[in-house]
């Protein structure tokens, strides 16, 4: 029987996949002429969005040539959002028929989420299309692309499903911050709270970014899910739930008479998945950037932006959010 998905991209055999064309070739002109700014990270301003530079090709590959199943779900998010915990839950809720959460061998306990989860951003970039072809469906994939640079084969398609998770602006900034640092260690809070007001940051204006998802999941509640992560953090079970019955896998009352809800809650806890050995030491793989395994799991928390954000600066950074959030219903 052939295998279903979702299963750990890492443990996908790639092996004699020919490389795709390389997007340099094709969109490097393209990327060379759009708009530079060189600040902590080198951005391209693509249709109102700062593509990192090293990107910025692969992201134009992956809008052009992605061919979407009409089972994927493509899990989306502006960085440092949560991502990391909403590729665990994701995964762990979608596949526990084939990896029962509280099974020993599940593979979360000995990957990273990263490593279970394609990054199309990469994936693109690095030319390996034909091993995520090699994915049985459903996959699971995941992208930073604003909605509105998503494939239109993903934002106009009737099979395809999105789930966005979003962040308060001000914790995302402190986070942001703690993961580019270890890229670059000589960079300064000041510049980075100043990328995020001025628009410029990776992905950016974040504003915009999150307006995108917004409105689409507005527009298309059947195909767009808008996920904030301070709810997730409050009622963790209930958010699971509904992220399962929306990718078509819900718990039944069987699995939550079983407790297997829970399970899913536990297997993917901050505290469960910091001080597991993978996630304590190793690096993801990629050509642009390798980022140590511990990198993604430093507090998990809501609200600890007051450590690092003097009121004035939140005052600002409030402000802008709530004039480009006026006249929607999101807060």
């Amino acid at each position: 029987m052939a295998a279903t998905g979702p299963v750990p991209f890492k443990d996908v055999d790639d092996g004699d996949v020919p490389a795709a064309r390389d997007p340099k070739e094709e969109f490097g002109d393209l990327v060379v002429a759009l708009p530079r700014k060189e600040q902590f990270l080198v951005g391209r301003l693509y249709r109102g969005f700062w593509l990192p530079e090293p990107y910025a090709p692969g992201i134009l590959a992956f809008r052009r040539r992605f061919t979407p199943r009409p089972d994927d779900v493509v899990l989306t998010s502006y960085p440092k959002c949560g991502t990391t915990w909403l590729k665990a839950l994701a995964f762990a809720a979608m596949a526990r028929d084939a990896y029962p959460p509280a099974a020993a061998d599940h593979p979360l306990r000995r990957l990273n989420p990263h490593a279970c989860i394609p990054f199309m951003e990469d994936i693109f970039t690095e030319r390996r299309e034909a091993k995520l072809e090699r994915l049985p469906s459903p996959r699971l994939i995941n992208t930073h692309t604003p909605y509105s640079l998503l494939p239109e084969t993903v934002t106009t398609g009737g099979g395809c499903k999105v789930v966005y998770i979003c962040r308060d602006p001000k914790d995302m900034v402190v986070s942001l911050y703690h993961f580019l640092r270890r890229l670059q260690p000589d960079l300064s809070f000041a510049d980075t709270f100043d990328s995020a007001l001025d628009g410029t940051v990776p992905y950016g204006p974040m504003w915009d970014h999150i307006l995108g998802y917004w409105h689409a999941s507005v527009a298309r509640p059947d195909r767009v899910l808008f996920l904030k992560y301070e709810d997730l953090l409050q009622n963790t079970g209930e958010h699971v739930r509904k992220l399962a019955e929306f990718m078509g896998r819900p718990f039944s009352a069987a699995e939550e008479a079983a407790g297997t809800v829970a399970s899913v809650v536990e297997l993917c806890s901050f505290d469960k998945m910091k001080n597991l050995e993978v996630n304590k030491t190793g690096a993801t793989e990629g050509k642009y950037k390798s980022m140590a395994h511990d990198s993604f799991f430093r507090k998990g928390v809501a609200g600890d932006w007051v450590n690092h954000v003097s009121p004035e600066m939140a005052t600002r950074l409030d402000e802008i959010f709530r004039d480009k959030f006026r006249g929607t219903a999101l807060t």
